[in-house]
């Protein structure tokens, strides 16, 4: 009773929290209210901009602070704990799987299992388990098995009977017990039925299980700095490390990428980190206690919303079925990866969505379990989840409100906050090539604003959202909520200029249009000269990409 009572008042204070959270930035947003203003508003600072810089200052305080203690001695890891490394390959370029492989040898790592699920079991997907015999196969203790079906086939799919599959299911769990290295090819049923099979074959055999996609490279670090940071607290039930990118080289969009996922994790996932709450522990790289995860498996994987069964954001779901047992999920940048992003737009658009229908889906989902955590974690989500709806209203407020300045102020405030962001980054990092990660802010509101809520709109809808690698297949559906939200946008500026055209400028506006122009030229142009001095030079230059050492793979 007394349990169920502190449960019940622990809720109704994070309940009223968010309540409160949200209350004060919809106050401050439709009040308008301002601390400072020039005499024609032309310029202001009001409580909603105040509440906005707050959140950085603190996201940013609390990401250093996470460092600090990052870089702090560390205890010994036992390396007695049993840990197994499961990859989800799917079409995977063979390049990358190659390298991938070659990284997982070199894991300074004693007795690691490693398994290798892929999904497919066509001829046409036989080259990825010639690959694993080709760079495991010479280890001791190595298997490989082509299964028709997986763990939820039937015989009315043309598998064959029910007991025959369960006796497949049974020859592939014995292989993965007696094998330190396993390769499974099974029917096709999406990266969640994969990941279901590696854990569900390894069953309480090991401690730990490790996640990785096959278009990685991992640190020969990674495993041991990942069970040092479980070993050290039991309340920790999984753990995430610094994901980086590849091919940031490769173009624009994976280069920006590369920055953009420095930011992510080393801020804002290292500010989650320090409460306990990372919201989402990455595909390429996290583990998990294995005693816990068997423990959700089921309910994991029969995921529903709205009805129909789950198929994306496996990895952040997993992440969530640990906040909901109460344990702590954490982040550690002295584990390191480094994996394969897309280079073309639209698919990199289309995995952007993907991503945002998971987190508006397990938002939901994780707000069940505010109770059992930091209020950080409430706070957080809150801010961020609303955020881009307060955006959206902005961007249509002011590009409709008949003034160019309007318009030209919300350019220059944006590429403003885009620039404060990188300075710290590139202060926290130590690497002046942070300072790109503002030019992210203008590829945000033309292009993942919108994605973000056509992914919304469009969350029950189901697929992988990117392609395989080894047959790159765009799908031009991404390209319809920036084609819709472009055409508002020059709407709202055709109707600026209409505006305008009917009464002449003041002297204050002309000078600060004249002003705030150069100043954006300005911006534009420095940051365009550096981009091409130091990075366009090095565009699809394959040998200059890699520049961690575990890349030598």
């Amino acid at each position: 009773m007394p349990s169920r009572c502190g449960t019940a008042v622990r809720i109704f204070i994070t309940t009223l929290f968010a309540a409160v959270v949200l209350f004060a930035i919809l106050l401050a947003y439709v009040t308008g209210y301002q601390f400072i203003h020039t005499e024609q508003h032309h310029l202001s600072f009001g409580l909603y901009g105040a509440i906005l810089s707050l959140h950085l200052l603190l996201q940013s305080l609390f990401a250093f602070l996470e460092h600090q203690r990052m870089r702090g001695p560390s205890r010994p890891c036992h390396l007695h704990r049993t840990v197994a490394l499961c990859i989800a390959a799917y079409q995977e370029d063979p390049d990358y799987l190659r390298k991938c492989l070659r990284s997982v040898r070199r894991i300074s790592f004693p007795g690691l299992k490693v398994v290798l699920v892929v999904d497919g079991n066509r001829p046409e997907d036989a080259y990825m388990m010639d690959i694993f015999q080709e760079v495991m196969g010479g280890a001791e203790h190595a298997g490989c098995i082509v299964w028709k079906g997986n763990y939820h086939s039937d015989g009315a799919r043309g598998i064959g009977t029910g007991s025959v599959n369960m006796e497949e299911a049974a020859r592939v769990s014995r292989m993965v017990h007696s094998c330190r290295y396993s390769c499974i090819m099974q029917e096709w049923g999406g990266k969640r039925e994969v990941m279901y099979t590696a854990f569900k074959a390894l069953g309480n055999s090991v401690d730990y299980v490790q996640v990785c996609d096959s278009d990685t490279v991992l640190d020969p670090a990674c495993t041991i700095e990942m069970l040092k940071v479980l070993e050290e607290d039991p309340e920790v039930g999984g753990v995430g490390g610094d994901v980086q990118i590849l091919n940031k080289y490769d173009s624009w969009i994976s280069f920006l990428s590369s920055v953009r996922y420095w930011m992510a994790f080393n801020v804002e996932r290292a500010c989650q980190s320090y409460f306990g709450c990372v919201q989402c522990i990455s595909g390429p790289l996290g583990m998990y206690r294995n005693s816990l995860l068997q423990q959700f498996l089921e309910p994991w994987y029969h995921q529903t919303f709205l009805g129909s069964k789950c198929s994306f954001g496996d990895d952040r779901h997993l992440t969530n079925r640990v906040l909901s047992f109460g344990y702590k999920t954490k982040f550690t940048a002295r584990s390191q990866c480094q994996t394969e992003t897309p280079t073309q737009y639209l698919r990199w658009l289309n995995q952007q969505t993907r991503w945002s229908k998971s987190y508006f889906r397990e938002w939901l989902y994780n707000a069940l379990w505010f109770h059992k955590h930091s209020l950080w974690m409430t706070y957080e989500s809150v801010v961020t989840g609303f955020f881009p709806f307060f955006l959206v209203a902005t961007v249509i407020h002011l590009f409709y409100r008949g003034r160019l300045w309007n318009i030209l102020l919300f350019l220059l405030t944006v590429q403003l906050v885009g620039m404060v962001k990188a300075t710290y980054a590139c202060f926290l990092r130590g690497s002046l090539v942070m300072i790109f990660m503002s030019l992210y802010s203008l590829l945000y509101m033309s292009s993942l604003l919108p994605a973000k809520i056509f992914a919304l709109l469009t969350i029950n809808k189901a697929g992988w959202g990117t392609s395989g690698r080894k047959k790159i297949v765009v799908n031009l559906i991404g390209a319809v909520p920036v084609t819709v939200w472009a055409l508002i946008l020059l709407g709202g500026v055709a109707y600026t200029i209409y505006c305008e055209t009917q009464e002449p400028f003041s002297e204050t506006e002309k000078v600060l249009l004249i002003a705030g122009t150069i100043l954006y030229a300005c911006y534009w142009l420095i940051l365009l000269v550096l981009y091409l001095a130091i990075v366009a030079k090095r565009c699809n230059k394959r040998e200059e990409q890699y520049h961690l050492p575990y890349a030598e793979a």
